[in-house]
């Protein structure tokens, strides 16, 4: 059985849940080294803000940050993925196995309905009664009681 690093995983899977977070991950996968302030640019937020963002890829080791003088440059490091990746991989054999299964049964339901056993058919009529119609039975049928009561009186005006 593989050994995951839980923290790894949760802290990978909380940093590609936000869409900001997986916008700035697409952008440094386009380019080898981007520069923060140009990694911002075309977000509708402040500069801070996207800093936050880039610390919770930071943390979860999706990004580097390389400072340069005064300019910060953060390019993709996707090592954390490739375990994420090999979480979702063994899942996605489960669904495929599980789906492949129902997909045989179906099939195997669909050629039943064209075949159909012979409990699935009609029971023969019994001497003395006509076809289609219920055999006589012991049971008394009962008269169903009304289902709602008379009208009260009503207020005149």
């Amino acid at each position: 059985m593989v050994k995951y690093n839980d923290e790894l995983l949760n802290r990978t899977f909380a940093a590609l849940a936000d869409p900001t977070r997986r916008a700035l991950l697409a952008r440094l996968g386009s380019r080898d080294s981007i520069s923060v302030s140009e990694l911002a640019q075309p977000f509708a937020m402040s500069l801070p803000a996207v800093m936050k963002h880039l610390d919770v890829l930071s943390d979860a080791g999706l990004v580097a940050r390389e400072k340069t003088g005064r300019t910060v440059a953060c390019r993709l490091t996707a090592s954390p993925m490739e375990q994420a990746m090999e979480w979702l991989n063994r899942y996605q054999r489960f669904w495929s196995d599980n789906l492949a299964r129902l997909a045989a049964f179906v099939e195997e339901d669909t050629s039943l309905e064209k075949n159909p056993w012979p409990l699935h058919q009609p029971l023969p009529a019994t001497p003395g009664s006509p076809a289609g119609r219920a055999s006589p039975s012991s049971v008394v049928s009962m008269r169903s009681p009304k289902k709602s009561t008379p009208r009260g009186p009503t207020r005149k005006k």
